[in-house]
C-alpha cells in the first residue's frame, strides 16, 4: 500500500462497491456488512478504502477510471442476458432500466 498516492480510486469489484451495494445485502441478510480499510483497485494497487469512491467525478485514477468502464459495460451486458434466461426474477423492462444505468456510469467514467 503507498501511503503517498494522492489518487482517488475505484474498488476492483465496481459494481459491488458502494453504499447501495450494502444496503442491499442488510435488506437481504438483515446484517450491515463493514466497509474494508483496504481495497484492490482496478489498478491493481492495495489503498485505504477511504481513497476509493464510486461516482466518476472523483475518481483520478485513469486505470481506475478505463477499468470502472469496462466493468459496469460488462455488467450492463450480463444483467441483460440474465433477465432473459427462464426463470428470471426481474422483467426485461427492469432489466433495460439497470442495463441503462449501468451504461450511463460507464459513459461518465470514459468522460
Amino acid at each position: 500500500m503507498r501511503e503517498t498516492d494522492p489518487h482517488i480510486h475505484v474498488e476492483e469489484k465496481v459494481a459491488q462497491a458502494g453504499a447501495a451495494y450494502r444496503n442491499t445485502i442488510a435488506s437481504t441478510l438483515g446484517r450491515v456488512p463493514d466497509a474494508p480499510s483496504v481495497v484492490t483497485t482496478g489498478c491493481a494497487r492495495r489503498v485505504p478504502y477511504a481513497m476509493t469512491s464510486p461516482h466518476p467525478e472523483r475518481v483520478t485514477c485513469l486505470a481506475c477510471r478505463e477499468h470502472a468502464h469496462r466493468e459496469h459495460l460488462r455488467f450492463a451486458d450480463q444483467v441483460e442476458r440474465l433477465s432473459r434466461m427462464p426463470g428470471a426474477i426481474i422483467t426485461g423492462d427492469q432489466a433495460a432500466e439497470a442495463a441503462q444505468w449501468h451504461r450511463d456510469l460507464a459513459r461518465r467514467f470514459s468522460g
